[in-house]
């Protein structure tokens, strides 16, 4: 059986064979705080990468709009990869995603932080401004917050301009985002809902295949797992099987679904997960050397498997230090001190 969530972008894997090593080794950074959280230079200095350039006008659209700008080294309890942006009331946490090896295409995505991984909200920063600027555009003038325009400053304005929704003459708001904006998972998926409350099924297959199209949301299984449930309501079960199947040789912490959820639709029980485990067991590990796989791959693999398995259950912070170790033996050093760092 093929393993899922091997190297797929950023998949992570690691030996290890040193536990302790990063106690030894801890890097030295000032301190990132909720009362001075900076996260452009977090980015650089621990994430190790060039920053987004509008972040920080992002930031200000997330305070005006009334969400708590958090430290982005206020990583306790969330996937390793994540740097946090800011939470809401309802306790979801937006951040920015820092693949280990980014997909063409989704360098920096911004992404909502879930127990069992992470939900696409936009493939990049601008991306993502430009969608609240036309959301808040098509409010009424008693709800529409017009400091969340000057909060975008000038790169709101070269990303949208007042009323361009209502001169377009586009109808739907989720046609002009897809058109004007940018392809988005929750847009899609409401897409295909509504195909289907038409009773237009036909429509509905077509999106859903549209959705799953590689250049469309790289390293994400998310649109594969949908396709699956899209498949599944017009009873051709055994391609929403492996659609289901191809959704889980990605990140397991990109399903947008509970692992148990999607691995029911491939029409497998728990033989994933124990394939996994013996994979980043000692044994599993001397396997992969014996079969002539680079040392530096089999740490990269051991990384990505042991993401998945705390994708199962949401148990983010049991295995930091191995997982840095084992970014540290393939050479990527920066992402293992990323991965520890905690304020």
């Amino acid at each position: 059986m093929k393993a899922s969530g091997g190297v797929v972008f950023g998949g992570p894997r690691a030996a290890a064979s040193c536990p302790g090593l990063f106690r030894r080794c801890m890097p030295t950074f000032r301190c990132y705080t909720s009362s001075s959280p900076d996260h452009v230079s977090f980015i650089k200095e621990v994430a190790a990468t060039e920053p987004p350039q509008h972040l920080n006008n992002l930031l200000k659209m997330l305070k005006v709009r009334g969400e708590t700008i958090m430290s982005p080294g206020a990583k306790q309890g969330l996937i390793p990869l994540a740097i946090p942006l800011s939470e809401n009331s309802s306790g979801s946490v937006i951040s920015l995603l820092r693949w280990p090896t980014a997909p063409t295409g989704m360098e920096m995505p911004v992404v909502e932080v879930r127990k069992h991984g992470l939900w696409l909200l936009a493939k990049n920063v601008d991306q993502y401004i430009h969608r609240l600027l036309v959301e808040e555009d098509t409010k009424s003038s008693e709800d529409r917050n017009d400091e969340l325009f000057h909060a975008s400053a000038d790169v709101g304005e070269q990303l949208y301009k007042k009323g361009d929704f209502v001169t377009s003459g586009i109808s739907s708001l989720d046609i002009y985002i897809l058109k004007k904006v940018g392809l988005f998972p929750d847009i899609l998926e409401r897409k295909v809902r509504s195909h289907f409350e038409k009773g237009d099924h036909v429509s509905a297959l077509v999106t859903g295949e549209f959705y799953t199209k590689k250049e469309h949301f790289p390293g994400f299984g998310r649109p594969f797992v949908f396709n699956a449930e899209v498949l599944l309501k017009v009873g051709r079960n055994w391609e929403a099987k492996d659609s289901a199947r191809v959704a889980l040789k990605s990140p397991w912490w990109t399903l947008g679904s509970e692992y148990h959820e999607v691995a029911s639709i491939a029409q497998w029980d728990d033989e994933q997960i124990e394939f996994i485990k013996e994979k980043v067991s000692e044994e599993g590990r001397r396997e992969d050397l014996k079969k002539g796989k680079e040392p530096a791959q089999v740490a990269l693999d051991e990384a990505a498997f042991l993401l998945d398995l705390a994708s199962v259950e949401g148990t983010w912070d049991d295995d930091l230090e191995r997982i840095a170790a084992c970014y540290e033996e393939a050479g990527l050093h920066d992402i293992a001190k990323f991965v520890l760092y905690r304020d």
